[in-house]
């Protein structure tokens, strides 16, 4: 009997080893809570027009992800595939068509497009997608400085701007939902602080990416949007305008969240998506 308790320990310090190491850095989720394979998130993205991308800003699992689905759909879609993205403001969009276009460098675009701090590590990769490839790359965002106007002093102030700078923003005064989820717990947050103006300001990014995503898209096409998780889960935000617009459209969505532990998936977050990509809070971020 002596003889087994050495071999008998060994496989059960073999076994818990396995446990604790055994760390996935990210699982994929349907809407219900079950889980998925990438294989399935990706058979589904082929079938539909636009697929919101809902990420986690500073999560690289986001990022990489968001990387290899836009390489596998151009592989199925070819010229038919176009993105965009909320990182990119409406009114860069000539700089950033004559970089695609390699009429100017690299240099002069990161000097004549606002880009986020992360941009080389985060959304270089899918504007390199884009330009290798000959695909168009959408700014989709209204100018902060015009949100920022809905929010200090109300939507009355966009009368002012220039009709030229109007052509970045979504044809307004824009349908305006205060009962949304999205809207409603921003309103919550802020303590009612500023009125509806603040939420109001959320929702003309919203109505703007939606606007520029349909402007550029069209029914032989899918297109594919990169946007804060904030933006689109529970079917709200950018999907509820789109849907205003054209209520056939076929969209996916794919939101993320993070969990202390991903093995399952929160209560809270079943239904933001119809896919929900999980990762650790103990993963590594982007940027601070």
């Amino acid at each position: 009997m002596k003889k087994l308790i050495f071999p008998i320990t060994i496989l059960l310090l073999m076994s818990f080893a396995f446990i604790k190491y055994d760390k996935q850095p990210l699982t994929v989720y349907t809407a219900k809570g079950n889980k998925a394979t990438y294989d399935q998130l990706l058979a589904e993205a082929k079938k539909v027009d636009i697929i919101l991308f809902g990420e986690l800003h500073d999560n690289p699992m986001c990022h990489w992800l968001q990387k290899e689905i836009t390489e596998d759909l151009f592989a199925d879609k070819k010229e038919n595939l176009v993105l965009g993205a909320e990182m990119f403001e409406a009114d860069d969009q000539i700089a950033l068509n004559e970089y695609l276009a390699g009429k100017t460098s690299e240099k002069t675009m990161k000097e004549e497009v606002k880009l986020w701090n992360n941009f080389a590590t985060d959304y270089k990769p899918l504007l390199d997608i884009a330009k290798k490839n000959g695909l168009k790359f959408i700014a989709c965002n209204i100018p902060r400085r015009y949100a920022n106007m809905v929010y200090s002093r109300g939507e009355k102030a966009l009368d002012s701007i220039d009709v030229e700078a109007k052509k970045w923003i979504a044809p307004y005064p824009i349908k305006y939902d205060s009962t949304l989820k999205c809207y409603k717990e921003i309103f919550e947050n802020a303590g009612g602080h500023g009125g509806q103006n603040l939420p109001k300001s959320q929702a003309y990014k919203d109505a703007t990416m939606a606007y520029f995503i349909l402007k550029n898209w069209s029914k032989d096409k899918v297109f594919i949007h990169y946007n804060g998780a904030y933006h689109s889960n529970n079917h709200q935000g950018i999907e509820w305008y789109l849907k205003q617009q054209n209520p056939t459209l076929k969209i996916l969505v794919i939101s993320s969240t993070e969990q202390k532990d991903n093995s399952k998936l929160d209560e809270n977050a079943i239904g933001i998506g119809d896919f929900i990509i999980c990762t650790p809070e103990s993963m590594t971020k982007t940027y601070k």
